[in-house]
C-alpha cells in the first residue's frame, strides 16, 4: 500500500482561460484513519475556478470559509447547515465505502477511497453573463472510475463492474436524472454566478506581477534555457514576451501556462534555449491589463557553471533558487488536492479531470438525494432517508445505504443516492 497524492488535475482547472468560470465540490473518504499528517478519514470543499471557497474534514467537523467574501456575504445559518450537510455526507461515505469493499470481496487490511465530484463550468458571453459550457458529476473509487453521468444524453455510465447495479437503479429513476441535468445546467450555474459576484470586491484588488529573469542548465552542455517568470499576480490573465535585441520571439518558446500560488496569486513562466556563446541583448516584457503594469527586465548575462565545471556534490544555485520558486505549485497541489492513500498500481480515473468541475455537479445531484448539498440552503442530507433502508442491502449498487452517491443541498453542491429508490428531493 502507498500513500498517494490524487491531485486533481489543478493544471485543468487552471487552463481555463480568463472568460471561463467553474464551480466545483469534491468529497473523498477513506476507508479507514491513517497515521499521515493533514490526511482525513473524510474531507469535503467548494472551488471557486482554482481557489478554495469552504472546506470540512473529519477532524474538525466544521464547514469554514476559505474566502473573506464567503465569510461575509453567507450568514451563520448557511455555514451551520452546512456543516450538519457535511456530517450527513460523512456518513454516507462511510456507509458506502462497506458497501463498494464487501461487494468486491475486499478486507479491512488495506485503506480504500471513495470519491465525489461534481460541479459546472461556464463562459462568459458578449454581454458579460455565464453561458453553460459542461457540468460534472462522477464517482471514483480506490483511484478509478467508478460512475459519471452523461449530461449529454441524461444517463447513467458505469465504468466499472460493480458500478452497474447503480447505473441501472438509477437510470429507472427519472425524476434523479432529471435533477442533475437541472443541477448541473442551471442551478450549478446560478451559483456559480452568485459567487462570482460576490467575490467580484477581489478583482478590484489586482495585485502586479514580480518578474526574475534568469539563465538554468540546459540539457545540452553547450546550451542554457533563458527564462522569464512573473509571479504573485491577479487576475490570471498575463502577457509575457521575450526579446532578442528588442524583437519579439516567437519561435521555440516553452510555456508552463498559468498556475496558482498558495495565496490566491498566480505565476508564469516561458523559456527558450540559448547557446552559450549568444551575444544577443535579451529581455522579458510583461503586462499585465488589470493593474495596467507594463514590466521590462533585461537579463544580466549570468550563466549556471558548465556542467564540466561542476564538481560532485555541488549544486547550481540560480537552477535551485528557480526551483523553490516553482515549488509553491506542489503547496498549491496540496491544497485543492485530496490526499488519498490507494493500494498499489492503481491509476488515475480516466475521466478527464477537467471534471474536477464534476465534483459541483455532483454536488447538486445531492440536492436531490438524500445528502446532497446547496449553496443557499446549506442543509444537510437526508442520509437516514428510506433510500438507507437494509432492504436495499442486497441490490443497490453499493449495499445497504446505497443512498445514491449523491449527497444533499448545501448552498450549490448536490446530494448523493446510490440505492434504488426515488430521491426525497431537494431539501430546501
Amino acid at each position: 500500500m502507498s500513500p498517494l497524492c490524487l491531485c486533481l488535475l489543478l493544471g485543468a482547472i487552471v487552463a481555463v482561460n480568463s472568460e471561463s468560470h467553474s464551480l466545483t465540490y469534491i468529497y473523498t473518504a477513506l476507508s479507514k484513519q491513517v497515521n499521515n499528517p493533514g490526511i482525513h478519514e473524510f474531507t469535503a470543499m467548494g472551488l471557486l475556478d482554482t481557489k478554495m471557497i469552504d472546506y470540512f474534514d473529519s477532524e474538525r467537523q466544521e464547514k469554514v470559509p476559505k474566502q473573506d467574501w464567503m465569510k461575509e456575504r453567507l450568514n451563520k445559518d448557511y455555514w451551520e447547515k452546512g456543516t450538519q450537510s457535511r456530517k450527513s455526507k460523512q456518513q454516507w461515505f462511510k456507509v458506502n465505502l462497506d458497501i463498494l469493499k464487501n461487494r468486491k470481496n475486499q478486507t479491512d487490511d488495506d485503506v480504500h477511497v471513495l470519491q465525489w465530484m461534481h460541479g459546472c463550468e461556464a463562459e462568459l458571453n458578449s454581454e458579460g453573463k455565464l453561458d453553460f459550457v459542461r457540468g460534472i458529476d462522477q464517482y471514483s473509487y480506490d483511484g478509478d472510475s467508478f460512475l459519471y453521468f452523461d449530461d449529454a444524453v441524461s444517463v447513467w455510465v458505469a465504468a466499472a463492474t460493480e458500478a452497474e447495479p447503480t447505473k441501472r437503479k438509477w437510470d429507472e429513476v427519472q425524476v434523479l436524472k432529471d435533477y442533475t441535468k437541472g443541477y448541473l445546467e442551471r442551478e450549478c450555474l446560478d451559483w456559480l454566478t452568485k459567487f462570482m459576484d460576490y467575490g467580484k470586491q477581489q478583482l478590484i484588488h489586482a495585485k502586479p506581477p514580480d518578474v526574475y529573469m534568469f539563465a538554468s542548465p540546459a540539457r545540452h552542455k553547450s546550451s542554457v534555457r533563458l527564462n522569464c517568470m512573473a509571479t504573485g499576480f491577479y487576475p490570471p490573465d498575463i502577457v509575457i514576451n521575450l526579446l532578442r535585441n528588442g524583437r519579439v520571439l516567437k519561435d521555440d518558446i516553452i510555456s508552463t501556462g498559468i498556475r496558482p500560488n498558495q495565496d490566491d496569486t498566480y505565476q508564469r513562466r516561458d523559456s527558450i534555449e540559448i547557446v552559450r556563446t549568444d551575444q544577443g541583448q535579451y529581455s522579458c516584457e510583461v503586462l499585465h491589463a488589470a493593474t495596467n503594469v507594463r514590466i521590462e527586465k533585461k537579463w544580466d548575462g549570468d550563466l549556471p557553471p558548465h556542467p564540466d565545471d561542476i564538481e560532485e556534490g555541488g549544486g547550481v544555485p540560480i537552477a535551485a533558487i528557480a526551483g523553490a520558486i516553482c515549488g509553491v505549485l506542489v503547496l498549491v497541489g496540496v491544497i485543492v488536492a485530496v490526499v488519498v492513500v490507494m493500494k498499489k498500481k492503481k491509476q488515475a480515473s480516466p475521466i478527464p479531470l477537467n471534471d474536477v468541475k464534476v465534483a459541483h455537479m455532483e454536488e447538486q445531484k445531492n440536492k436531490l438525494i438524500p445528502g446532497r448539498d446547496s449553496p443557499d440552503s446549506g442543509k444537510g442530507s437526508n442520509q437516514g432517508s428510506s433510500d438507507d433502508n437494509s432492504s436495499n442491502k442486497s441490490d443497490s449498487p453499493t449495499g445497504s445505504q446505497d443512498s445514491g452517491l449523491n449527497p444533499s443541498d448545501e448552498g450549490g453542491e448536490q446530494t448523493n443516492l446510490m440505492n434504488s429508490q426515488a430521491p426525497n428531493g431537494p431539501e430546501d
